[in-house]
């Protein structure tokens, strides 16, 4: 019986071995590695359950696009993009792993954060939304098909930062965005995008 129990357990290990032999090494560790919830579940202290972030210094991240997704993530892990402490999180994390993240938090809907706004400014917000930056963000900041940041909806404090951040040269925005936030603060000064954040903080719906 010992026997049988013995080339019965030799056989089993050699078809396992068989198995994965025609696997690459890296998709061999991702196979025994974390599912994209495990990865995510990194995330949800500071970004909130499934991604819908409950306060206004970290964005809600449920509903990004993929390709978005990636790339700031890499931007974080390269330096390229500014950031407090993503830069050594992202680090964690190898190409496979960023794609699961990515599909993960794309297949989410996006939760509008609930916060007060200046009704008096929404309406001048929209207007400015549409000669400056529903190129990019469209569907008036709710669309991530464009490969760009969903504005409506998203927390005021996180998007004011960001602007922030772009206005001052810590983090480099594209070409065009440079071109189109220039000639706002030119023309609107900072009432302009304070108009702005009130009609994307307004999009609660």
């Amino acid at each position: 019986m010992a026997y049988k129990t013995l080339t019965k357990a030799i056989l089993v290990a050699g078809m396992t071995l068989g198995a994965v032999s025609g696997v690459s090494a890296a998709d061999a560790k991702l196979m025994m590695g974390a599912s994209p919830a495990m990865l995510a579940n990194n995330c949800q202290g500071c970004h909130g359950t499934d991604g819908a972030s409950v306060g206004p210094a970290s964005p809600t991240i449920a509903g990004l696009s993929k390709d978005y997704f990636i790339e700031v993530m890499e931007g974080f892990a390269s330096g390229d993009v500014y950031s407090t402490i993503m830069g050594r999180i992202a680090k964690g994390y190898d190409k496979k792993e960023l794609e699961q993240l990515a599909e993960h938090y794309a297949a989410l809907p996006f939760v509008k954060a609930v916060q007060p706004f200046d009704p008096a400014k929404v309406k001048k917000g929209a207007k400015l939304h549409d000669r400056y930056c529903e190129k990019c963000h469209a569907k008036g900041g709710q669309s991530a098909e464009d490969d760009a940041g969903v504005l409506a909806g998203q927390w005021v404090q996180y998007t004011q930062w960001q602007m922030d951040d772009f206005r001052t040269g810590h983090r480099t925005a594209p070409k065009k965005m440079t071109k189109k936030v220039k000639k706002l603060l030119s023309k609107e000064g900072t009432a302009g995008t304070d108009a702005l954040l009130n009609y994307y903080a307004s999009q609660q719906k």
